[in-house]
């Protein structure tokens, strides 16, 4: 048992399980792919809405469900706890091609059986040309396919995975219970008019609604059943929580919760079915610690439970979250490396009536999530200003355990971004994070604030500056403003950028659009839909335009690389004519290689570099940054004028580790930054390359036009363990956050606390650091999953000082 001298410890039963889970093997389960089959084919006369509601229960109905002898809550998804399902209708091509691969990988491995293997290649001759991967691709025109193809644009999750990246009304699940969004939708379809083409769609969609509704409420009494049975076998005190675990599963989630344990079993089984129905990720809880705080309060109040019984209900759902898994094609893994689900539970913040919203919940949520010590749940906090030190402090308690939790968004920044862009009030002032650093209002948000899709900044201005033309490939992809070497000012370069870049956000776009047109058509979400406002009033599902509010966001790469390449050719060649545009063009074709390459290299790295408070650097990535920023605003999602609010783009620069694998596809770059190595990872500096301290870091990032930027403003960074063991370098680091959110306006920091030394013993004997997480990007993994480059990359950035 792991003891935490602060936080304390997990429960016998809850430290064996969480044991148990580490140790689990993450196998493929077919079972999900074998169910799906199967429904698609028996109802394959009715409109897809109805299909995939039918899919869903046949899923639910048949599953295999089972109970672990160490939890109080009960829900699966999968054959067994860390099983990644599949999902033959998003892709089926790379599951088939990587049969026998996975336990081969780099990382992220996974174990398959034979039987598994066998079960999956009888089912994928169905799904040719017949998923949402097999379409997307084919309707993308060939001039933008092709940067999908060459991987300057890439958005392989979007067509062969789920969209997520929400939080559903959970506070309303809880309140009311299915049973009211069944009432409401039975009311929808008594007055509906079928002479209409609106009311037919609208039909299909509640009679789906309806049929999912009945199905989850099976699905637990499954549980329930289960439940009973194993009672009667049991110890008396086991036998007493199963019977009550059985009574509570007979009640929710289709009746409204009226405890905390209510409350829980309830949460989870709705997360894990939209888990089960789509394989999007960042599904997030949203605002936990203020809509379970009602069931707290009233239970504690009431001598229902204790404060260390609430923290173990707590710890088991943070467990539970922790079985569910997703496998990704290993080109996909590239750009999410460790598995992540990005889970996000939101405490802290603000209520709607701008008061601190922090409560005796929220303290709980970290002692909890401390004593898991998992990379799942993602923690976040909101900061804003008038947020007490002792909860600060309570903060940094938790971070200093080294597993990169919590986050921290900044509510003086964030919230009046969202009211800027039409979000009422009070629904920008109940903002939670989803997935990593994005946010959105639970309940009220459509579909992917973030994540559309991954735009290499690098290497787009590689291709501005060889005339629109792919340097590897030689395929033109544009016309161009002239090669760098016939540019004669760094004005040239700005032009260059200017034209690549806008003609690159428009393809972009194209290839969202028709990644979008897909999932509306043939993956319509009926149970994700329903608990967003107001598919049930609009009588559409969220790719429709069901939701109140529905703004999203790509997600642009190499943000510090790109400044550094900026910075390198305006100076070195321009101004200071330390080399001329021939000598930089023919080292970087040769990736600085023999003594002349070197020394060309040490140049560029000698220029000024982002991240340290200089606004010769600064100022150039805001001013390549503001032209990408003007461009995305002139289009729309495929929303658009259906019903929401928005309906429009703005910037994100949550990459996750996309920048491992889009720098794996980037030639050199003028910063100095070698072919095919890492980019620098969401807006952080280059590694090593940010020599002045943390508060010139936050200088820079303060500098970028953090307003426009509503999908995430990603800073991560890191520092030994040593230098918070004091309490005054603990309280140190509380002031340098307050002054980076309060002064600066900053939107997010991170931290991973960790020496490289630790993480060189981690790469050699993994054996004697099992428990070793890290912060990735905006979200956290087992060290020991991550594949060989994304380790390097996390131990080659700048450990700071305070």
């Amino acid at each position: 048992m792991k003891i935490n001298k602060y936080f304390g410890c997990l429960t016998a039963r809850m430290d064996k399980f969480r044991g148990d889970l580490v140790n689990a093997k993450p196998y493929i389960c077919a079972e999900r792919a074998v169910y799906t089959t199967e429904a698609y084919k028996h109802f394959a006369d009715r409109p897809i809405i109805e299909k995939r509601a039918y899919m869903l229960k046949n899923i639910l109905d048949k599953m295999t469900v089972f109970i672990e002898p160490e939890t109080l809550i009960a829900g699966n998804q999968a054959s067994g706890n860390r099983f990644a399902p599949v999902f033959p209708e998003y892709a089926m091509d790379w599951v088939i091609d990587e049969l026998d691969k996975f336990e081969k990988r780099d990382g992220d491995i996974f174990y398959i059986t034979e039987e598994t293997k066998h079960k999956l290649r009888n089912i994928a001759p169905y799904w040719q040309h017949n998923t949402t991967k097999d379409k997307g691709l084919a309707m993308m025109p060939p001039e933008s396919k092709i940067f999908y193809d060459l991987g300057i644009i890439k958005a392989e999750g979007n067509i062969t995975s789920g969209d997520a990246h929400l939080a559903v009304s959970y506070e309303t699940i809880l309140k009311k219970g299915l049973k009211d969004y069944q009432k409401r939708t039975e009311q929808a379809l008594r007055i509906l008019d079928l002479t209409t083409m609106d009311g037919m769609n609208k039909y299909h969609f509640y009679k789906a609604v309806l049929i999912v509704i009945e199905a989850v409420r099976s699905f637990a009494g499954r549980y329930a059943d289960l439940a009973e049975h194993e009672a009667q076998s049991a110890a008396v005190n086991r036998k007493k929580e199963l019977l009550t675990m059985a009574q509570i599963l007979r009640k929710v989630p289709y009746e409204p919760a009226d405890s905390l344990h209510e409350a829980v079993q309830s949460l989870w089984l709705i997360h894990l079915v939209l888990q089960i129905e789509s394989n999007g990720h960042s599904l997030s809880y949203g605002r936990v610690d203020q809509y379970l705080y009602p069931y707290y309060k009233h239970d504690i109040d009431k001598g229902i439970i204790t404060q260390d019984s609430a923290c173990e209900l707590l710890t088991n759902l943070w467990l539970k979250t922790f079985t569910i898994n997703k496998v990704r094609s290993w080109s996909h893994t590239q750009f999410s490396a460790g598995s992540p689900l990005y889970q996000n539970v939101t405490i802290g913040g603000q209520t709607i009536n701008k008061k601190d919203a922090v409560n005796p919940l929220s303290y709980l949520i970290l002692k909890s999530v401390a004593q898991v010590h998992l990379p799942q749940p993602n923690l976040t906090v909101r900061y804003h200003r008038n947020i007490s030190d002792d909860f600060m402090r309570e903060c940094i308690e938790v971070v200093r355990l080294g597993f990169g939790m919590p986050a921290f968004n900044n509510d003086e920044i964030i919230i009046p971004s969202f009211i800027e862009k039409g979000v009422k009030e009070e629904d920008a002032y109940n903002y939670s994070a989803i997935g990593c650093v994005e946010t959105a209002v639970p309940g009220k948000w459509g579909y992917r604030c973030t994540g559309m899709s991954f735009l290499n900044f690098p290497k787009s201005l590689l291709i501005g500056l060889n005339d629109g033309v792919d340097l590897e490939s030689g395929t033109k992809l544009m016309e161009g403003t002239g090669h760098f070497c016939r540019m004669h000012s760094y004005d040239d370069v700005k032009n260059a950028w200017n034209k690549t870049i806008r003609y690159f956000t428009r393809q972009s776009i194209i290839i969202e659009t028709c990644c979008d047109m897909v999932l509306e058509k043939d993956v319509p979400d009926v149970l994700c839909s329903a608990l967003v406002e107001d598919c049930i009033g609009r009588g559409k599902t969220l790719k429709e335009g069901g939701a109140v509010y529905d703004f999203i966001s790509g997600l642009q790469v190499g943000i510090a690389n790109m400044a550094d390449s900026l910075a390198a050719i305006k100076k070195c060649v321009f101004e200071d004519k330390k080399l001329t545009p021939q000598q930089l063009w023919d080292a970087l074709v040769s990736d600085f290689s023999g003594e002349e390459g070197e020394r060309i290299r040490r140049i560029l790295i000698d220029a000024p570099k982002y991240g340290n408070d200089d606004d010769y650097v600064d100022k150039l990535i805001c001013e390549a940054y503001d032209v990408y920023i003007d461009e995305i605003k002139k289009y729309h999602n495929t929303r658009y004028g259906r019903g929401p609010i928005g309906g429009t783009y703005y910037a994100g620069t949550s990459s996750i580790s996309a920048n491992v694998g889009q720098g794996m596809g980037t030639l050199a770059t003028p910063d100095g930054r070698k072919a095919h190595t890492p980019l620098a990872e969401g807006c952080s500096p280059s590694h090593a390359m940010d020599v002045n301290g943390p508060t010139a870091v936050f200088k820079t990032v303060a500098k970028l036009p953090t307003h426009e930027i509503t999908g995430g403003v990603l800073l991560n960074q890191k520092v030994t363990p040593q230098i918070l063991e004091k309490e005054t370098d603990r309280t140190k680091l509380v002031y340098l956050i307050r002054t980076f959110f309060n002064r600066l306006n900053g939107y997010h920091v991170q931290y991973n606390v960790v020496s490289r030394a630790t993480l060189l013993d981690a790469q050699l004997h993994p054996e004697k650091h099992r428990d070793l997480i890290v912060r990735v990007a905006g979200y956290s993994a087992f060290f020991n999953v991550l594949s060989r480059q994304t380790q390097d990359d996390i131990i080659a950035r700048t450990e700071q000082v305070l």
